[in-house]
């Protein structure tokens, strides 16, 4: 039996549409992605649309990548790239991954803030997992308005920085991670940290100072307590640290093996040998290790510490500069030995 004209239109409109439904399925629905690992799409304040397209291009299949761009283009997405890092997950259809891309759904990144020597280099480490700029940040840590509106100075801005991993957005500005370390730094400083500090008459400051100086005395965690100890004890009688790390740090030279009587010249006021006290700030950004063995040092007479002849790292200490003397001169000894100068 012959079908009506118009039942053979329906039928044919039926399977269009069926078929225009498969397609945009596949299309739209399928997984953007053929690998089965999540890729990450990073987004700067520098992309276009079509540099974002660019960026996707090998990150997913051609299905996935056309259904995607279809749905950019037609959204207005051109005048609303958004920046972020964005997780592209195994099995993730264009249209989720569009809502993401549109209303700006980024991942954070984990963000390791190290013990960096300065500013400097803090800022050139940070900005390696950020998108903002290495000079952008060394730019404000070195601005006195904006240490001054954190409750620091130039000087002081480094013991602010709490080494940690932090979850971050990979888009977050220098204002916004600064704020970030600032609320890290109060919640590290708890109730008991800080009692211990006013136990010790410092404060948190002076705490990350001297615990700055501390860890570049020594790699071993074990003895940084003892060392503090020592440190605490020439703070309270007034006398000058004499601390050898300060005179590198003055002279920006981390990589001197000794340290001569001319160096302890150098005019600046992180030379210990020259000036009483702690110098005005850190020296580089103080371990967690390094603050809370300040904070626990172990209570003893010396005040004196000279390194191991044996160069293993520790400290051979004394309570009387005539003991002291002696273990400098083997320490001496054993460096002209191996020829360092």
């Amino acid at each position: 039996m012959k079908l009506p004209e118009t039942k053979i239109y329906l039928y044919a409109a039926v399977a269009v549409f069926v078929l225009i439904v498969a397609i945009l399925c596949y299309y739209m629905f399928a997984p953007f992605s053929d690998t089965g690992s999540t890729a990450y799409l990073y987004i700067d304040g520098d992309d276009t649309q079509d540099s974002v397209f660019t960026k996707l291009r090998p990150l997913g299949s051609t299905a996935g990548q056309a259904g995607l761009t279809t749905l950019l283009r037609h959204s207005g997405y051109a005048d609303n790239v958004r920046t972020g890092r964005y997780a592209i997950e195994p099995q993730e259809s264009p249209v989720r991954l569009f809502r993401k891309l549109k209303n700006g759904q980024q991942s954070p990144v984990s963000l390791t803030v190290p013990e960096a020597r300065t500013a400097r280099r803090l800022a050139a480490l940070l900005s390696g997992k950020l998108m903002v700029d290495s000079a952008e940040i060394a730019e404000a840590l070195g601005s006195a308005e904006v240490c001054s509106k954190l409750g620091y100075d130039t000087c002081s801005i480094m013991a602010m920085i709490v080494p940690n991993t932090y979850e971050v957005y990979w888009n977050i500005g220098v204002d916004a991670l600064l704020t970030r370390m600032q609320r890290e730094h109060d919640a590290f400083w708890n109730e008991s940290r800080r009692q211990k500090a006013a136990a010790l008459q410092l404060t948190p400051n002076e705490v990350a100072t001297l615990a700055s100086i501390i860890d570049e005395e020594t790699a071993n965690n074990a003895e940084k307590p003892m060392i503090a100890g020592m440190y605490i004890n020439r703070l309270h009688q007034g006398m000058p640290l004499q601390a050898d790390p300060t005179i590198k740090f003055a002279l920006k030279d981390f990589a001197l093996r000794r340290i001569y009587q001319k160096l302890l010249l150098v005019d600046s006021p992180y030379n210990t040998y020259q000036h009483e006290g702690l110098p005005p700030g850190p020296i580089k950004v103080a371990s967690q290790k390094g603050i809370d063995a300040v904070l626990n040092a172990v209570s003893h007479d010396y005040l004196y510490m000279c390194a191991k002849e044996d160069f293993s790292g520790t400290h051979n200490f004394a309570a009387t500069y005539a003991e002291h003397l002696r273990n400098a001169a083997r320490y001496a000894k054993a460096l002209n030995e191996r020829g360092i100068k």
